[in-house]
């Protein structure tokens, strides 16, 4: 039924008794209609494939709204507002190949994690000076092909000419799909601020960008340079994820002419007549995040149960575990809360007790939450977080 206060959609139990009532008035009171009779199986019969064309309906009607709307249904209301859902993504970074000098490393070639994560090279690379350093990419898409500096270290095709490989620096960027949630919260944010050349629009404007996760916009209003070191009338963007030039670009098209972008990195971009205009922003700062834990165990926690508590509280964070998985964890600006820690070491079966202190590295551990600025993330690492069982 749809009225002024929405859908309501007929259950079978409501369509049932409406047919049953309809049998008795036009049959009599006495009429039978238990689920023996002939009459009861036929109209249960059809109550139940009316429920189902009842149940479609409503599927139809919450599919326009943003707030209910699952699925394909959700990714069809993203173009509105000039947004589409991020689809699963591949992890990349960078490995230095050593070898012989000279030797031309095709792209395609090979390398692994101890645990079995592959990657490829994605260019050719010359050893010259018997080492090259080259972009990679994981073979399959997902947090999991996250992983931290010197992760990888084999050889999958073993090659006479290369003799080594390293990854400097962490792999980064897989992730799954993105969740209905994940979306509809972006959606949420996308539409925050409409038009230009305002806090709001230029935050919204950054959100839509593809690989995106995170931005803020931080300004000051007054004439005179802040304690941070933004000059008067000007503004910094901070952004979690993305491509640079894009983020340059978006920044420049959106804000009002002759406010200042101020920031870390610096990109030149070319207005519609050519002209080149500087553009500045700045990355999240990581905030490296201290956890003790002692857990009091019982029969059920696994021979490995403390290397599960780590990964569990690191997943909740982000940063990299012991077996060098690297995960996303809380958003830019999210504060670490106290209460979820505790939840994801309960998570491990057998837990039955837990002591838990956090604090950030340079300062004190406690029992409360872990305040997080705007322009922050909180990352852990397994160096970090500290586990110990007993009975």
């Amino acid at each position: 039924m749809l009225d002024s206060t929405g859908f309501k959609r007929m259950r079978y139990d409501d369509l049932f008794a409406e047919m049953e009532d309809k049998a008795k008035q036009d049959y009599g009171d006495d009429t039978n209609t238990s689920k023996e009779s002939p009459l009861g199986i036929i109209l249960r019969d059809f109550a139940w494939f009316l429920s189902i064309i009842w149940s479609t309906a409503e599927d139809v009607y919450n599919s326009g709204y943003i707030g209910t709307a699952t699925g394909n249904n959700l990714d069809r209301l993203g173009p509105q507002v000039g947004i589409s859902r991020v689809l699963a993504q591949w992890a990349t970074g960078a490995v230095t190949l050593t070898g012989t000098a000279g030797y031309t490393v095709s792209a395609g070639f090979r390398v692994a994690t101890e645990s079995g994560l592959t990657y490829q090279t994605v260019a050719d690379v010359v050893l010259a000076g018997g080492s090259g350093t080259v972009a990679i990419e994981a073979l399959e898409s997902g947090a999991g092909s996250n992983v931290a500096a010197g992760a990888i270290t084999v050889i999958v095709n073993p090659n006479p000419d290369v003799t080594a490989v390293t990854n400097a620096a962490p792999v980064t960027g897989g992730r799954e799909k993105e969740t209905d949630a994940e979306f509809r919260s972006r959606f949420e944010l996308s539409t925050a601020g409409g038009g230009a050349a305002s806090v709001d629009a230029l935050r919204s404007a950054l959100l839509r960008l593809t690989g995106v996760r995170a931005a803020t916009v931080i300004e000051n209003t007054s004439l005179t340079t802040d304690s941070t070191g933004r000059p008067g009338k000007s503004f910094e963007a901070y952004v979690l994820g993305g491509d640079d030039q894009t983020i340059a670009d978006t920044i420049f098209a959106t804000k009002s002419a002759g406010v200042e972008a101020h920031g870390d990195i610096t990109i030149t971009v070319d207005d519609l007549a050519g002209e080149p205009h500087t553009v500045k922003f700045s990355r999240a700062a990581e905030v490296a995040i201290r956890i003790t834990v002692d857990v009091t165990k019982g029969d059920e926690y696994p021979a490995d149960g403390d290397a599960q508590v780590q990964s569990a509280l690191i997943r909740y964070v982000g940063g990299s575990d012991a077996a060098g998985a690297y995960y996303n964890g809380l958003n830019m600006g999210a504060d670490v809360i106290y209460t979820k820690l505790i939840s994801a070491v309960y998570s491990v079966a057998g837990v039955e007790d837990v002591t838990l202190t956090v604090g950030k590295v340079a300062g004190i551990l406690g029992s409360a939450n872990v305040d997080i600025e705007p322009y922050e993330v909180a990352q852990a690492v397994a160096a970090n977080v500290g586990v110990t069982s007993h009975v």
